[in-house]
């Protein structure tokens, strides 16, 4: 267990591409509204590119993902599947079966600390959307699915939710469709969740800076370069609310209490090749709290960055894998 000590701490990949676009290129920024929140692109091409079809390539690339994995939009795939009747398999779209393959395989290391199965609970602790009266109180968690050649099967009461994880898939598969188009210089952000790949038109990377859980935190900035990486980040300073007797009520959920956390973790950043993977591993430590999750993410290999609330401060602690990213 190390501190953050330095006033700025810096962080770079241990692998540089040192590949940079070709002199006249123009650095382009767009954005937009989804999911609830925001979208942002910058990307590095000729200045004559054409804007319009980049951003509708975006959008509906989002909105891909949204018609498979939202469960807000009652027509989506996953909206279908927490309403069909048990025993029924349900063909999953490639998108979706990679999230819950990354899903179930999160749930299995953590023991559970990650569960795609909290549709119910979330929605019962005012985070999720309207539902049915008499909410669903099945016993089964993530160990009750069943995901086998593309295929989902519903045992019955399992209601998905996904939030904690398609958001960065949709990072991930937002980058790719750049990519397959020639677009290589990029920062991709939905939400807060980044990835970036190779350098801006002065060569420089692509520079984050850490999001602090308060704006008087007191804690060092930690920037990092994300040049082929990506960082999720879950906190119980980004969404929560107050309950009537004045207490706040992280977002996050114990799975295995399905309450809301309360161990004093404010904050958890993760970084990782794949988005989607530092979204989920991001929300699993969250849950388990500081020393269970800094115990899981050293010996899973994850560069992460805990923030832990004491008394009126935080102090912040780091894992191996990130101490080795520090410049």
């Amino acid at each position: 267990m190390s501190a953050v000590v330095s006033e700025v701490r810096t962080l770079v990949p241990l692998d540089v591409e040192d590949v940079v676009p070709p002199l006249g290129q123009h650095l382009h920024a767009l954005g937009g509204e989804t999911m609830g929140t925001t979208w942002s692109l910058r990307f590095v091409a000729p200045r004559e590119l054409a804007i319009d079809a980049i951003e509708r390539l975006v959008q509906r690339t989002i909105d891909e993902v949204i018609d498979e994995m939202s469960h807000w939009e009652r027509d989506s795939a996953l909206s279908r599947f927490n309403r069909a009747a048990a025993g029924r398999w349900h063909a999953l779209p490639s998108g979706f079966a990679q999230v819950m393959t990354a899903a179930l395989a999160i749930a299995r290391i953590s023991n559970g600390a990650f569960d795609p199965t909290l549709g119910a609970a979330v929605r019962l602790a005012g985070f999720g959307p309207p539902g049915d009266a008499a909410c669903r109180s099945d016993a089964r968690d993530w160990r009750g699915i069943e995901l086998r050649d593309g295929q989902l099967l519903q045992p019955g009461g399992i209601e998905l939710d996904l939030s904690a994880i398609a958001k960065g898939h949709a990072v991930d598969r937002v980058t790719r469709a750049l990519q397959a188009i020639g677009i290589v210089h990029l920062l991709v952000e939905i939400g807060g969740e980044l990835r970036g790949h190779g350098f801006k038109p002065d060569g420089s990377p692509w520079w984050v800076d850490v999001e602090a859980p308060a704006a008087n935190s007191g804690l060092p900035l930690t920037r990092i370069a994300l040049h082929g990486l990506a960082i999720a980040s879950s906190g119980d300073y980004r969404r929560f609310r107050i309950d009537a007797h004045g207490r706040r009520l992280s977002h996050t959920l114990d799975p295995h209490t399905r309450a809301p956390i309360a161990h004093g973790l404010a904050a958890v950043s993760v970084v990782h090749e794949s988005a989607m993977w530092a979204d989920g591993w991001s929300t699993a430590l969250m849950a388990l709290g500081l020393d269970a999750g800094l115990a899981l993410a050293d010996a899973q290999g994850l560069a992460a960055l805990f923030v832990q609330r004491r008394g009126e401060g935080f102090e912040a602690v780091t894992t191996r894998a990130l101490d080795a990213l520090a410049n």
